[in-house]
């Protein structure tokens, strides 16, 4: 993977340099002090990977973003984000402008350099290599290998949507969703239409975001939709109507209190699972036990394996499972995952998604 480093700070440059050239699976190619520098980079090298710092003087990486669009520049952008209100509001607005993911950016006052590094190692390699299989240089995108019976039943759900024809799912008492990269963008489009209709069930969102983002992403997502968005809390009354985002590094689960009226949200840390938390496999696990066959979820777009596990749980229990496609997924591991496992129902577009959704929901 060839990578451009993007950022004012020339010991984060060094940093960041220094840690990905540890792996052979990285080089990085150049660096750049600012997004005009950058955009000339891109024009010079061969690039697939952009790590893009957001706060920079001459421009920017918002700017930076938006002339990328205008050039018709195609490399994966993963953006530094600062852990605070403006960073975590930027991270966001970079993440719709085209940014693919985006990792927190290590605090200088707090860390010391050698942390630092580690930190950039354990967040920023996996996140790189997530796009190995989908660009050669500065391309188009490819999908991931799919085999030929793959491609074949694939063209077929890929007909069926596109003639309007509904697979025939029973009215669900609660729908879960579970995603990380590029899980924000996807969020929104599956949500904005469901705005002007009413909303009579929960519905559950396990996306890979640290603390701090995910109360964002839960703001955000309110503005879209137009119904109660909450970042959970441990404890809460599940109420019909409302969308729960789980915490940033907490597990969140659903519970049915012993008089059996009323469920509620239960939040814990404890260990990871395929290396995250919130895990999606716990959610859904949690939503198969509480709602059985009257529990549908969503798996979209992000690297890993998370949710594979909660998908078949669901499956046990009778409930339904909706992936999103490859060709419209920013990375196609967990909704991959899941269909190599074979326990989905539907495997669709992100506009297929919502479709799905705003049958379910009228």
């Amino acid at each position: 993977m060839r990578v451009l480093i993007v950022d004012d700070s020339v010991v984060f440059r060094s940093q960041i340099k220094a840690a990905l050239e540890e792996n052979n699976e990285i080089v990085v190619v150049n660096t750049a002090a600012n997004g005009k520098i950058a955009l000339e980079r891109l024009e010079q090298n061969v690039v697939d990977v952009v790590i893009l710092d957001l706060e920079m003087p001459v421009m920017d990486g918002i700017q930076m973003l938006e002339e990328m669009r205008k050039k018709g520049f195609h490399q994966k952008v993963i953006i530094f984000a600062a852990p605070t209100g403006e960073g975590v509001d930027l991270a966001l607005k970079g993440l719709r402008g085209g940014a693919a993911d985006f990792i927190s950016k290590p605090s200088s006052s707090s860390e010391s350099l050698e942390q630092a590094l580690e930190g950039i190692k354990k967040e920023l390699i996996p996140k790189i290599l997530q796009f190995k299989n989908q660009f050669k240089g500065n391309t188009d995108k490819i999908s991931q290998p799919i085999t030929e019976n793959q491609i074949k039943k694939f063209d077929n759900l890929r007909d069926h949507v596109s003639k309007n024809e509904i697979l025939s799912f029973k009215k669900p008492r609660v729908i879960g969703i579970g995603s990380s990269t590029g899980g924000p963008t996807a969020l929104e489009k599956i949500l904005i239409n469901i705005k002007s209709l009413p909303l009579n069930i929960p519905i559950f969102i396990a996306q890979h975001m640290p603390p701090k983002f995910t109360e964002a992403l839960a703001r955000r997502l309110e503005t879209i939709c137009g119904h109660p968005v909450h970042e959970a809390t441990h404890g809460a009354v599940v109420l019909s109507g409302h969308i729960y985002v789980a915490p940033g590094d907490f597990h969140m689960t659903v519970e049915k209190l012993p008089d059996a009226n009323h469920c509620i949200i239960q939040l814990d840390q404890g260990p990871k699972r395929n290396s995250v938390r919130p895990a999606v496999d716990n959610l859904f696990e949690s939503l198969a036990k509480v709602y059985g066959n009257q529990c549908v979820a969503f798996i979209l777009t992000g690297m890993g394996e998370d949710g594979m596990v909660g998908a078949k749980a669901i499956k046990d229990a009778s409930g339904s499972i909706i992936i999103q496609d490859a060709q419209t997924s920013t990375v196609w591991g967990m909704p991959g995952a899941v269909y190599a496992s074979g326990n989905y129902d539907a495997m669709v577009s992100i506009d297929g998604c919502s479709d799905y959704l705003v049958q379910m929901v009228k």
